[in-house]
């Protein structure tokens, strides 16, 4: 179990207490996103050092024990003599931390090494506590290996983005420190007063054999994606408002009919964003009362709750995996030392993919409803393109081309990484996750829903602005009020056209950074799920 405990110092950070049990996904983010301290417990030094005595009395024994005493992959059957050992370790390190391309964020680096450091710590590996505390010395003095892209076919898990942090550890390749100055590790690490490691046996295969890379990802895109799905069901709400739908729909007697966990919250949310709509009520007093909305409107909860549904599955195989020990070989509790095939990474990359496709979807639904705001024909006597002057403004009508574009893109992002696989090792390795690929391109997407997304909630509070004149003589619920407010803090009301892309971005920076949500949280007395 990992647990958050206050530094004795003042003012300082919650330091996050690594044990032999399960990451919580709390610590991942602190660590990942806000440079949280970590620190081993004295029953993760005892347990690295029994099983650390099982792997010193293979060393020392006469026959070849792989990951020990023997080459790696395809090379697993030559015995190495003792004293190339050492040399063995710092070869296989240098030799695999082989990436290349763009730099990897620093937040998937970050996630990756605690990840590692927490298998490390459950005493499965067979490493010395001086690894496992040299790698917390890394991650606690804010020195990040720099990584490409590409390298990791996510089997025997991502070796390459683990071995460039692994040579960090010994004082070679590159780096950025603290401040995000990128130099030599070996600078780094002095500047740090940290000593470079050097490797014994079994420790430089047990610091690159792990699916930490994705399963960082994945922890950090769960948070990340329930937060957009609870914006997602926001949005929907905040447009049927402007599209003088009905409420109807979105009964929890209707929804209950269709059993679906994740459907029913959805509704939840958005009957809670419409409670004390004026403009809602409106249409069931007047000559016309619309029965039925269009799908993107009245089935929101059900592709919203889909998505939540696919998020509740990613959790779990994601909670699995953090109570991993993923290495090969490894030291089992009654001190055998076998070869196994948990590097595999399917089950993350599955999901990665699965909530990739569920992306795309609720973005497709989400641009579905602006496009309808701006067709005079579908949006119930708004202006075109909610342009204040048809004709000689555009409006908002290039902002749907955006979400567009980005939707054709997320349908892309969509197919899934973990469908192909490409042989390696001289067929040794010959079938392969794709994971590592695969959480790179959802986090693309998890930054495009969001852009989208705000496109949405941008068009709908002008056309809320329209047809009320304005947050002063506002008709809206509470809830999408307050939401108006918060984009009006950073974007002006309806007017003739002005430069649009600063205003997307603003709402953007509202929907990614958690303060759009914030405001409709602090309008109700039960948060949104």
């Amino acid at each position: 179990m990992v647990l958050f405990s206050q530094d004795s110092a003042p003012g300082t950070a919650l330091t996050v207490n690594i044990g032999t049990g399960p990451l919580d996904p709390e610590a991942v983010l602190a660590v990942a996103r806000q440079n949280a301290p970590v620190a081993l417990t004295s029953e993760v030094l005892a347990a690295m050092e029994s099983s650390r005595s099982v792997i010193e009395s293979l060393a020392a024994d006469s026959k070849p024990h792989y990951g020990v005493s023997t080459g790696f992959g395809a090379l697993a059957t030559k015995q190495i003599p003792a004293s190339q050992r050492t040399a063995l370790q710092r070869s296989l390190v240098r030799s695999h931390a082989a990436s290349s391309g763009q730099e990897v964020d620093r937040e998937v680096v970050r996630a990756l090494m605690l990840g590692r450091l927490a298998t490390l710590a459950t005493g499965r590996t067979g490493v010395r506590p001086a690894v496992a505390q040299a790698y917390a010395g890394l991650l606690n003095a804010g020195v990040t290996p720099i990584i490409g892209e590409y390298g990791s076919l996510g089997c025997s898990g991502d070796l390459a983005p683990l071995s460039h942090c692994a040579l960090a550890l010994m004082g070679e390749g590159r780096v950025r420190d603290a401040d995000g100055r990128e130099q030599d590790a070996a600078e780094a690490l002095m500047s740090a007063g940290l000593e470079p490691l050097e490797l014994q046996e079994k420790e430089g295969l047990a610091l690159i054999n792990g699916t930490d890379g994705m399963l960082g990802m994945l922890t950090m895109a769960i948070a990340d994606l329930h937060r957009l799905l609870t914006i997602a069901d926001v949005a929907a709400a905040m447009s049927v408002e402007g599209l003088l739908g009905t409420d109807a729909v979105f009964a929890a007697d209707l929804q209950a009919l269709r059993p679906q966990p994740g459907q029913a919250e959805s509704a939840a949310n958005i009957r809670a964003v419409l409670h004390g709509s004026v403009l809602v009520e409106e249409q069931k007093t007047g000559t016309f009362t619309r029965v039925q909305d269009a799908y993107s409107l009245r089935c929101a909860p059900q592709v919203h709750g889909a998505a939540r549904s696919t998020l509740a599955h990613a959790e779990h195989v994601a909670a699995c995996e953090r109570a991993s020990a993923v290495d090969n070989p490894v030291v089992t509790v009654d001190g055998r030392v076998e070869s196994n095939g948990n590097f595999h990474g399917a089950p993350v990359g599955y999901v990665l993919d699965f909530l990739a496709i569920a992306v795309a979807d609720v973005a497709s639904m989400s641009e579905r409803r602006t496009d309808r705001f701006l067709d005079r024909n579908r949006s119930h006597g708004l202006n075109a393109f909610l342009a204040d002057d048809p004709g000689v403004d555009s409006g908002h009508m290039i902002a749907q081309y955006t979400q567009a574009g980005i939707v054709s893109e997320l349908k892309r992002l969509a197919v899934p990484a973990s469908v192909d696989s490409i042989p390696s090792s001289a067929m040794q390795e010959d079938h392969v996750s794709m994971g590592w690929a695969a959480g790179l391109k959802l986090r693309r997407a998890l930054d495009g829903l969001a852009r989208v997304l705000a496109v949405e909630v941008l068009t709908s509070a002008r056309a809320l602005d329209m047809r009320d004149g304005g947050l002063a003589t506002s008709r809206s619920a509470p809830v999408s009020t307050a939401v108006r407010t918060a984009v009006r803090s950073v974007v002006q009301g309806p007017g003739p056209d002005r430069y649009l892309a600063p205003e997307i971005e603003a709402v953007y920076r509202l929907v990614a950074g958690g303060a759009l949500l914030d405001a409709a949280n602090g309008v109700l007395e039960e948060p949104l799920h």
